[in-house]
């Protein structure tokens, strides 16, 4: 198990309307691709009474596996997994006022797992449970100038949607070269905003997977 350093994660999303307009302007921002397109499966665990969520905490494990080939020379990437544990941040020195309103901000600490399934039989053991799946298609990329910054292109049954990770003034500009506004940046989670789809859609929620479509 190789374990990775806590750290506060700093985000937003950003929903898609033209992905293949998107994509032209990553090219015109010169764009490079971090990680080509994956495929995520997450499973989030809790205990039965919900514990972990009413402390604003989340247990994950995320197994990525190979995304189709574009073309028949692009190498598949191998399937790993990562066990993710998520709280509430850490403060920070100098925070502004509305950092936390403005941003999604949760410490986050994650290792890489040799078996995601023999994971799942620790977290059963220890009282787990799994509480909501989903999945989704990303391709990770970078922005010349913002080495620092994650923008990451999620593809999931509700819609498509990019994640821009890094420091607030990374992320700002970042959108800002998308073209977007400081008001269309959202903090929710994918859990979250799924649940407010089923409530427009007046459907009752399950996991986020691509085969509900086909319902």
């Amino acid at each position: 198990m190789r374990e990775k350093r806590a750290r506060n994660e700093v985000e937003v999303k950003l929903r898609v309307a033209d992905i293949s307009e998107l994509r032209r302007r990553l090219k015109r921002l010169r764009a490079r691709v971090l990680r080509p397109r994956i495929h995520e499966w997450n499973t989030l665990y809790d205990t039965p009474g919900k514990a972990l969520a009413r402390h604003r905490q989340l247990i994950r494990i995320r197994i990525e596996g190979p995304g189709p080939r574009r073309r028949r020379d692009t190498p598949r990437t191998p399937a790993r997994a990562i066990l993710t544990y998520k709280a509430p941040p850490v403060p920070l020195r100098g925070e502004k006022s509305g950092y936390r309103r403005r941003y999604k901000v949760r410490q986050e600490f994650e290792v890489h797992v040799g078996d995601g399934n023999q994971m799942g039989h620790i977290l059963a053991g220890l009282g787990l449970r799994p509480a909501f799946r989903y999945e989704k298609f990303r391709t990770t990329y970078a922005l010349p100038g913002l080495a620092n910054l994650k923008i990451e292109l999620d593809e999931t049954p509700i819609g498509v949607y990019v994640e821009l990770e890094g420091p607030p003034s990374a992320i700002d500009r970042a959108a800002r070269s998308l073209g977007y506004a400081p008001s269309d940046c959202v903090t929710q989670t994918y859990a979250t905003l799924y649940g407010a789809f089923c409530r427009r859609q007046g459907i009752k929620p399950s996991d986020l997977l691509f085969r509900m479509r086909k319902k």
